[in-house]
Order: C-alpha cells, then structure tokens, then sequence
C-alpha cells in the first residue's frame, strides 16, 4: 500500500515523500477531510515508507515504498510490531487505556523497524480523558515514533489535540479516481463503477456503502428521464416516465417496497444531479475530463443543446428541491411526478 496506490490527493502526497525524504517528518500529524478519500489508506502508505527496506534512491517527489518487501507486507497485514492501528471498538469510542497502551510502547526505540508509527483511525471518537493522556506524548514527542491521526471531524477533536498536530486536508476525488479504486480493488466493472463513482460525491466509502441500490439501473432511468423530457412537452407524457424514477417494479420485475422506492429515487436523484451538472459543464465549453459521466459524453453531447442556457441550472436546483422533500419524508410519487414537470 504504497503512496502510489493511493488515488488523487497528489500535493498532500507529494508533501509527504518530501518530509520522510527530507527528514522533516512532523512527529504528529492530523488527516482530515471526508471520509473514504483515502486518509487512512495514506497514514498506512507513510507507514510503509517510513520502515521500507527497499527504499528507492529516487527525488524527494518520488520516495516511495516498495510495497512487496516483507516489511510492507507486514504492514500492509497489520502485523508488523511498529506499526499500531487504533480504532473504534464495539461501543464506537476509543477509550484510555487503549491510548495508554501505545503510549507506554512509544516510550521504547522501535522494535525492527526505523520508525514507529501510530495510526489513530477516527480519531474524534477518542474520550476526552484518551485525548489528554495523548496530549503530553504530542507536546514531548519521541524520536522514534509518529503519530497519525485521522479524522472527517477533526473539529471534535480537543483544540489543544489540534494545535499539537499540523493538519493535512484531503479533498473529494475525482469521479475518475473514485471509479479506478472500484475497479482496481472492488472488482466493479466499468459500468458499475462508473454509475456508483457519480452518487458518491467524491468517496469511495460512499459508493462501497451504495452497494444495495441498483445504481447502474438509476443512472440508466435518469439519462431515459433527460431524453424525454427533452423530447416531449406534453405534461401526460412525462409523467408517464416518473415511475421508472421510483423503479416501480422492482430489479427482478417483482413490485418493489416503499422503502426501497424512496431509496432508488433518491439514487435516481442524485445521478440526475450528477447528469446535470455534466450538461452545464459541456454547455459552457469545459474540458471532458471534468465529467462525472464520461463515458456518457456521447449521449450527454446529443442533451447539451436541449438543456443549454439557463435550463440545466434550473432543473439542477429542482432536482435539489426533490431530494430536500424526499429526506422530508414527502411522498416518493408526489416528488417524482412533481420533478418531470419541472425539468
């Protein structure tokens, strides 16, 4: 788990190679950003350079792990003895005495490796009495250990937790990046990722956590729904497109639930945002790598002329207005109907 197998995020990476490189590594440091961009799979891949024994004689910008000796195995394995991972346990906190524990081990010259690492996953669900008994390892840092700290609430955390740690800020992937993990490491194929990576909003947790809903079918309904309202203004024949919104009948042609009704809509509804947003951008002239669709360009090209101007934005906002009503428990027929209208 190199920092090359890491997807997007490339100046903290970069930043990151130069320190180890340099040997102005931070002794604590703070990941934060949303969550499933990458953040803990980044305080791993630190891990693994920091302890490599292939290390690469490359520029600062290059220094990476190797990723296949036995150390980043080991690593890549949670088994290595330098290399401690904290997380939540089963009542979701991460209690003292777990924070005590590496502490105490902090306290010794690694074991094996050159440095030790201590990884705390979500860290703001450290209790407060775990945050002050790490508190004084962060203001006397050992030489031989650092500290990762990773949170998408980093703002839970203590102030004087925060201004102990210089913070690192991870930003949303790309649709591109988030589909390459879904097919490099999930086993999705093109399609399927290219559908989940568009109502993922940048993270790859959120698409894993879509797995139930059938979005490669909601992307499907929404780019039918576009085609024909851009063909018909007839209000009786646009209507007669909501339903496939709400996959009324189910994936196996079996009537589906209301709960699974509101919970395709809601997909359809995002990738229809998603397909929205594509069409603004190729109307005001944008480069395709910034669609969230791009393999959809062909049939977005043949809609950017109908949803030119002023209508994308406008049915971009009512697709908005949708989803606010569905979360507000309206009816999943009544939002639909009312969406085709609008568009």
């Amino acid at each position: 788990m190199p920092f090359r197998s890491v997807a997007g995020h490339p100046r903290v990476l970069a930043l990151l190679a130069r320190a180890v490189a340099r040997d102005t590594l931070p002794p604590a440091l703070l990941l934060a950003g949303p969550r499933g961009v990458g953040k803990r799979r980044t305080a791993v891949a630190l891990a693994e350079v920091l302890n490599c024994l292939e290390l690469p004689a490359a520029g600062d910008a290059e220094t990476d792990a190797c990723g296949a000796c036995s150390s980043c195995l080991r690593i890549a394995r949670r088994v290595h003895p330098d290399v401690v991972i904290i997380e939540p346990g089963d009542t979701g906190a991460i209690k003292i005495d777990e924070i005590r524990d590496v502490i105490d081990r902090a306290n010794y010259r690694p074991f094996e490796g050159r440095r030790r690492a201590v990884i705390v996953d979500d860290a703001d669900a450290m209790v407060p009495a775990a945050q002050n008994a790490l508190l004084k390892t962060l203001e006397e840092p050992r030489p031989g250990s650092v500290f990762v700290l990773v949170s998408s609430m980093p703002d839970a955390l203590l102030p004087t937790v925060q201004s102990r740690c210089p913070r690192l800020r991870f930003g949303r992937l790309s649709a591109s990046d988030v589909a390459g993990v879904l097919m490099r490491d999930h086993e999705y194929d093109e399609a399927e990722a290219r559908a989940a990576a568009a109502d993922a909003d940048g993270s790859v947790g959120a698409a894993l956590a879509s797995r139930s809903v059938d979005l490669l079918g909601a992307r499907d309904a929404a780019r039918r729904l576009l085609e024909q309202v851009a063909q018909a203004s007839d209000p009786a024949r646009r209507l007669g497109s909501a339903a496939d919104l709400t996959g009324k009948k189910g994936r196996a042609g079996k009537k589906s639930t209301p709960a699974a009704e509101r919970e395709q809509l809601a997909a359809c509804l995002r990738v229809l945002a998603s397909l929205l947003r594509d069409l603004g951008l190729l109307g005001s002239g944008a480069d395709a790598g910034s669609l969230s669709n791009a393999d959809l360009q062909p049939d977005l090209g043949r809609l950017a002329g109908a949803f030119g101007g002023e209508r994308s934005t406008r049915a971009f906002v009512a697709v908005d207005r949708a989803l606010g009503a569905l979360e507000r428990n309206a009816s999943p027929k009544i939002v639909a109907d009312w969406l085709v209208l609008q568009l």
